[in-house]
């Protein structure tokens, strides 16, 4: 029989080769035995989290807090369980006990720098991140993330500043060229192409320098006007990425067809009638296509918390369909959903959102792929808000294609190829179409173009539909303090930017399969 200090050492053994499942088994054989060992629960936990079973991960930390207070990592580590819970206020408070403590470790403190951002505490993100750059100056990781956290918050002098530590202390951090690339308008005189050209020839077998080189270099031939070369850049960038993430179309066919197959027709649901008392607002539409102005027009109303991009409604959603893995990509949508609860699925939703409206009767919610989510928030949520931001759709596949999305999330694996791109938006188009004709008077299309060529009509018109008085403030979005935690975080900074319309005529040529894609789908193209 193994004993538990035998149990112990191969625990350790496995927790240190990153040997993640053989570690989980070893402590749930050994937590019987050590019910008071703060490190078996601390391993316990980060198992979990290294397995990406946060819910169970929370608990296990949660108990090495309690059995050893003193710990900054316990603490840390509880926080990073409670965001990765999406639980923000908790996981805040969490951070500010372990900062409480002191902690003198860099990596703990960028740590506690990445939990405070995931919880929109950016101030005391910049905070943590700068004292772990203090401890830890020649790391360049550190500085990547003081950066990030510096961009959104709108101070991109000393955020450039940090990203050229970065890229002195290892020009490898391929993802620092990329971001020093797209803070400014590069220019003639002030540019970083040789560095990019003389980086990518030495690299041509790293993927993911091909891919964040080449879209650095795409970003900065394009300010420059020389769109020939641009677009070529942008095309080898997001083919290494392709690599990396394969799609097939066919996938989300499926999963359009099922949603629309789950609402075939027009549904009953409770009238909105007359403003309502606070509530939430959701801002949806395609990657790119302005949803980010949207939510800060709304949120300098002073009834209206931006509360970010929540995964709440497809959480909730999940856990009242009993779907293990994640909803949108079961194959039997329509059979897990027709006999849901739906006040049930509302009232889930909002106890989740509740800590998160920062005490004011309106938040918004602006997960773009929520337009996937339309016909359950309709049904579930009868006086929600809906906007669905549109924006030119030659402009909008090209702003996909243009961006480099995160991994994490299959949503965005169409974007990798132009042509996929394209054949995404047709079906986010029709599914609109459906969502309009399956529940009139329950959605606010608004054109990106016309916010920012008339934007005061268009803002009375979203307060309006939103049920709120008019406010000065929401002319000025771009003297929203809060920080930006979206690819949008330059380009909001500035009033009602026309920069990006139309953009898609500098690549007119390169983009005539696409606009024959998306003309012989039916598409309008202005």
């Amino acid at each position: 029989m193994t004993s538990p200090e035998q149990l112990y050492t191969r625990l350790v053994a496995a927790f240190q080769h990153g040997q993640w499942q053989e570690a989980q088994n070893l402590a749930n054989q050994l937590l019987p035995s050590a019910p008071q060992h703060a490190g078996v629960y601390g391993m316990a936990g980060v198992t979990c989290m290294e397995l990406q079973q946060f819910a169970q991960a929370e608990p296990y930390l949660r108990r090495a807090t309690e059995l050893d207070p003193a710990r900054a990592d316990f603490a840390t580590l509880h926080a990073k369980s409670l965001a990765a819970n999406q639980m923000p206020t908790a996981a805040t408070a969490a951070a500010d006990r372990a900062l409480s403590l002191s902690p003198t470790d860099p990596a703990t403190l960028d740590v506690l720098g990445v939990v405070y951002t995931q919880a929109g505490a950016n101030e005391r993100a910049i905070c943590a991140f700068r004292d772990a750059v203090s401890l830890a100056p020649e790391h360049a990781s550190y500085r990547l993330n003081l950066a990030t956290a510096l961009i959104s918050n709108g101070d991109l002098a000393t955020a450039e500043n940090e990203l050229e530590a970065c890229i002195r202390l290892n020009p490898k951090y391929w993802h620092a060229h990329l971001l020093l690339s797209q803070l400014r308008r590069q220019t003639p005189a002030c540019h970083h192409l040789d560095r990019l050209h003389e980086l990518l020839s030495q690299n041509q077998a790293d993927t993911a320098a091909c891919t964040y080189l080449n879209l650095a270099l795409s970003k900065e031939y394009e300010d420059l006007g020389d769109y020939t070369r641009a677009f070529d850049h942008l095309a080898r960038g997001k083919s290494a990425e392709h690599v990396q993430r394969p799609y097939s179309i066919q996938r989300d066919e499926t999963l359009f067809k099922a949603l629309m197959h789950a609402f075939p027709a027009p549904q009953a649901v409770v009238p909105l009638g007359g403003p309502i008392d606070g509530g939430p607002i959701f801002v949806l539409g395609m990657p790119r296509s302005g949803t980010t102005l949207v939510e800060r027009i709304l949120s300098n109303h002073p009834d209206v918390h931006a509360a970010g991009e929540l995964q709440n409604f497809g959480m909730a959603l999940q856990h009242a369909t009993g779907s293990r893995g994640s909803f949108l990509f079961d194959p039997d949508i329509t059979r897990r959903t027709r006999h849901i609860d739906w006040k049930r699925l509302g009232s889930i939703y909002l106890a989740s959102t509740r800590f998160l409206t920062a005490g004011k009767p309106y938040f918004i919610d602006k997960l773009p792929h929520n337009f996937l989510h339309v016909g359950y928030i309709a049904q579930a949520l009868p006086n929600a808000r809906i906007i669905c931001v549109r924006r030119n759709p030659m402009d909008t596949c090209l702003g996909n294609f243009r961006q480099l999305f995160s991994r994490t999330s299959l949503h965005f694996d169409y974007s990798c190829d132009l042509l996929d791109t394209g054949r995404y938006y047709i079906l986010f188009d029709r599914l609109m179409a459906h969502w309009r004709r399956i529940f009139p008077d329950r959605i606010l299309e608004v054109g990106y173009e016309d916010l920012v060529d008339s934007p005061e009509p268009q803002i009375r018109q979203l307060l309006d539909f939103c049920g709120l008085p008019w406010h000065d403030a929401c002319l000025h979005p771009e003297s929203n303090p809060a920080p930006v935690a979206t690819f949008s975080a330059m380009q909001v900074r500035s009033r009602f930017d026309p920069s990006g319309i139309r953009r898609w005529k500098k690549y007119e040529s390169q983009l005539s399969e696409l606009r024959a894609l998306l003309i012989g789908a039916g598409v309008t193209i202005a």
